[in-house]
């Protein structure tokens, strides 16, 4: 076999340059296609620069043949079908540890991502606007960094509140000490009011009351409250005698023997009438002229009369006769102010 073999590269190659020159032709055209395919690259991982050779078409071969392992989360520019030129470039940017805290978990992420907003993006965490992140969502991802995410929800609250109404008591002079009577009955009114509220991670943190309209005014309750009292065991024509006041005072008589025939102070005639109002002296700057009185003992009369010896809490009261005058006497007695 060695022979045969021998033979023939002797018959072939010894005895033709031709086939000589085209076999060299050959291997140099091998030679400078491979040479051709050889491409020089910088690889950027971090920042951080180096050199590789490589024969490959794609820049993933082309770091997979250089034992650069690019892992599923970091990012590479051009991305890793681009294909490969001499000189080219391409920027590896790992990808981080970060950890968030967010809805009650803890997300353990890998990102190479910009800032905390592009990594929210990126893994579609959705945070809205109104939730608050710490730190800032423009801050860059750095290996260990722990971002906080609270979520806070604003609520408008619309309620109605009951409105009180308030009560006044009058007093009436007509009516007895005791007695009430309802001149207008109370309402309740109606607010309404509208407040937001702000939660955070469920939690209330703050109420902010927005408006306060009243959409029913309450009305006011009016009562009427007597002022008068009655005339102890005295009343006429079935219904109480009723009194504004009444004055503990000195009590002594005239007759008409003692006015022989002259007129009152209010030009009256003095008059004595058991069944109606008999005429009294009295003190104006106590009881004025013309006042409507009770005299225990005596009974109605009117204040028509003055007299010189009538002073302060005194009266007189007007008798048919003398000896009805000493009869009288002097005495204590209550005098009651009729309404």
């Amino acid at each position: 076999m060695k022979e045969k073999m021998k033979l023939y590269f002797t018959k072939y190659f010894s005895n033709s340059p031709k086939i000589i020159f085209i076999v060299v032709l050959l291997i140099m055209g091998v030679a400078v296609g491979v040479y051709s395919t050889r491409k020089t690259v910088v690889v950027s991982i971090d920042g951080k620069e180096t050199s590789i050779v490589t024969f490959n078409n794609t820049f993933g071969k082309a770091l997979s043949s250089n034992k650069i392992i690019v892992g599923p989360k970091d990012k590479t520019t051009p991305n890793l079908d681009s294909r490969v030129n001499d000189g080219d470039k391409i920027y590896i940017k790992r990808a981080v540890n970060v950890e968030v805290a967010v809805d009650g978990k803890q997300l353990k992420l890998l990102s190479a991502e910009d800032n905390i907003t592009n990594m929210f993006e990126a893994e579609n965490l959705v945070v809205d606007d109104f939730d608050k992140v710490a730190p800032a969502r423009e801050t860059p991802l750095t290996d260990g960094l722990k971002v906080l995410v609270t979520r806070v929800k604003t609520e408008i609250v619309k309620e109605s509140k009951v409105l009180d109404f308030t009560s006044i008591q009058k007093q009436d002079d007509n009516m007895e000490k005791g007695q009430v009577k309802i001149l207008q009955e109370g309402q309740q009114g109606q607010e309404d009011i509208t407040t937001k509220i702000v939660y955070e991670d469920g939690k209330v943190v703050a109420k902010q009351v927005v408006s306060q309209i009243v959409v029913k005014q309450p009305v006011q309750k009016i009562t009427a409250v007597g002022i008068l009292g009655a005339v102890p065991n005295l009343s006429r024509g079935g219904n109480k005698v009723l009194y504004k006041k009444s004055i503990r005072m000195v009590a002594t008589a005239y007759s008409p023997e003692e006015v022989g025939g002259q007129r009152t102070a209010t030009g009256t005639t003095p008059k004595r009438n058991k069944s109606g109002y008999s005429t009294i002296a009295v003190d104006p700057r106590v009881i004025p002229l013309g006042t409507r009185v009770y005299v225990d003992g005596y009974g109605y009369a009117i204040a028509e009369d003055t007299g010189g010896g009538i002073n302060g809490n005194k009266i007189d009261v007007f008798v048919n006769s003398l000896s009805e005058c000493y009869s009288w006497g002097v005495r204590n007695v209550t005098v009651y102010i009729l309404k």
